[in-house]
């Protein structure tokens, strides 16, 4: 069964100077969870936020749900850095890390809810050994470092087969899309069976979220 359509403002696109601000903000304005990019330079072609930021933005009050993407090689360094941090969630890329099945669990144990995610170029041929450790399958519909791309079509297609492969098993496994999230294609993304929405320029550049959020909430109806 898929699960309700989420709504996940990024901070990449938000003004960093008012992050607690923003992200309140967009909370209010009906966004169900922020999404937190994490680059490390190396496994993708930017240099982003670390666990210090996270920290920064509890400690100015935040208490939304945050979803951490580790866009990283070597992830299993960071993760208990960022659940101490005050992640909700944690999603690693498969291409980066050698030993996914040990990962996921040990995000597991550490309390928060577990994301994996995948390339436009990678195969959905792991998902049959993982997807019983999954709370979430991340679909880049870009490829990772920057924001402000446009969506790539072929990624569509891995949706509907992830899509397919959960409710086989009948899991509610939520799958996100990153990347190229506009008004005009959030229907068609929806429709190929994703159900958690990144939204980074398309969002934050609006004068008034609260409206945005329902513009988006309108193309899902």
């Amino acid at each position: 069964m898929k699960p309700d359509n989420r709504i996940a403002p990024s901070i990449l696109a938000c003004n960093l100077a008012r992050l607690a601000e923003e992200c309140s903000a967009a909370i209010r304005a009906g966004g169900d969870l922020i999404h937190f990019d994490v680059m490390d330079n190396r496994f993708v072609p930017n240099l982003s936020f670390g666990a210090p930021l996270l920290k920064s933005l509890r400690e100015d009050g935040f208490d939304g749900y945050v979803d951490v993407h580790l866009m990283t090689y070597e992830a299993d360094g960071l993760i208990e850095s960022f659940v101490e941090a005050g992640a909700n969630s944690i999603t690693i890329h498969y291409e980066a890390t050698p030993h996914v099945h040990r990962s996921l669990n040990r995000i597991r144990e550490l309390g928060c809810d577990v994301g994996l995610a995948v390339n436009i170029s990678t195969p959905l041929d792991f998902l049959p050994y993982l997807k019983d450790r999954l709370d979430m399958l991340l679909v880049m519909t870009i490829n990772p470092g920057f924001g402000g791309q446009a969506l790539i079509p072929a990624a569509l297609p891995k949706i509907e087969m992830a899509r397919s492969l959960f409710e086989a098993d009948r899991l509610s496994t939520h799958i996100q899309v990153d990347g190229g999230v506009k008004l005009s294609n959030i229907r068609t993304i929806a429709d190929a069976g994703a159900d958690t929405f990144v939204v980074g320029s398309d969002f934050f550049s609006a004068d008034d979220y609260a409206e945005r959020v329902a513009q988006f909430r309108a193309q899902l109806a």
